[in-house]
């Protein structure tokens, strides 16, 4: 397999491809050292990361089986997210905002997008692009895929209440966001993701390894946050997403999540900071 020349990132920061060498046929962008994207091209139904197979359930579980969808990923990365969702739900309508527009054209060199897929890649950073968003998609989108890394971390200004006021208006009455957070000890930011969100929508969960969600080590965080009438604070198809893995699994709702954010304040852009950066060492770079 031939595989794109490394490139700097206008961050500054390095990334490349590589070779999965346990898995035939598939690839992982690394950027920083911290892996960020694994993608099986020869089946992209497949799924590596922990936290990404979290979110791949509540794709398979949020609609009926195959069923085509509407969804915005904030963050491309190599697009595992997007392939994954034409890939068992076909001639799904999907947008990606990615701000590294050198990265969107690496990625489509080592592994270019089925071309029977409807996914548009937009570029830039996904506040600003949010705010210039066709009037069209308000209040038309099945599913929002937050997952927006620099490196390691996420930036502080896509994770406030002013961020998200800019995505809650374009799910459809039905339609959930979904996002990925990284943090360590006693997940402080996390927890103020989990409060802003609880503070603008009707329900929120969270699901992880349990020794993650008692912050006893670092680890990424799926939050599941909706408005819908029916979710009466409690989404149906949770047992079975809770059931479905990675395990082990914990996933906190009702009282349990209200616990879990109790005294915490939703983050504005006025306290927004980024997330914690892991250890080198955690992904082997040490």
């Amino acid at each position: 397999m031939i595989l794109p020349e490394p490139i700097t990132l206008s961050s500054g920061l390095l990334a490349e491809f590589e070779e999965d060498r346990w898995v035939p046929g598939a690839i992982q962008l690394v950027v920083d050292g911290t892996p960020q994207s694994h993608v099986n091209l020869r089946d992209p139904s497949e799924l590596f990361f922990e936290y990404v197979r979290r979110i791949g359930h509540v794709i398979d579980l949020f609609r009926p089986e195959r069923k085509a969808i509407s969804a915005l990923h904030l963050g491309g990365g190599a697009f595992t997210l997007p392939r994954y969702i034409e890939a068992t739900r076909p001639g799904s309508r999907q947008q990606v905002i990615e701000i590294e527009g050198a990265l969107v054209d690496m990625v489509r060199e080592a592994a270019p997008l089925p071309k029977q897929a409807s996914i548009r890649v937009r570029r830039g950073d996904a506040r600003e692009v949010l705010a210039k968003l066709p009037e069209g998609m308000q209040g038309a989108m099945d599913l929002v895929v937050v997952d927006i890394f620099a490196g390691s971390q996420t930036p502080a200004h896509v994770s406030s209440v002013e961020f998200y006021e800019l995505v809650r208006p374009l799910l459809a009455p039905d339609g959930m966001v979904v996002i990925n957070a990284a943090d360590g000890k006693g997940l402080p930011f996390v927890r103020g993701q989990a409060a802003t969100l609880a503070s603008m929508f009707t329900s929120v969960v969270a699901i992880a390894e349990p020794q993650v969600l008692k912050g006893r080590r670092f680890g990424n965080v799926v939050l599941i946050a909706s408005n819908s009438s029916e979710s009466n604070g409690e989404l149906e198809w949770l047992p079975r997403l809770l059931a479905g893995g990675p395990h082990p699994a914990r996933l906190l709702a009702g009282r349990e999540f209200e616990e879990f954010t109790r005294g915490t304040h939703p983050v504005t852009d006025a306290t927004a900071v980024d997330s914690p950066a892991p250890a080198r060492e955690l992904f082997g770079n040490g």
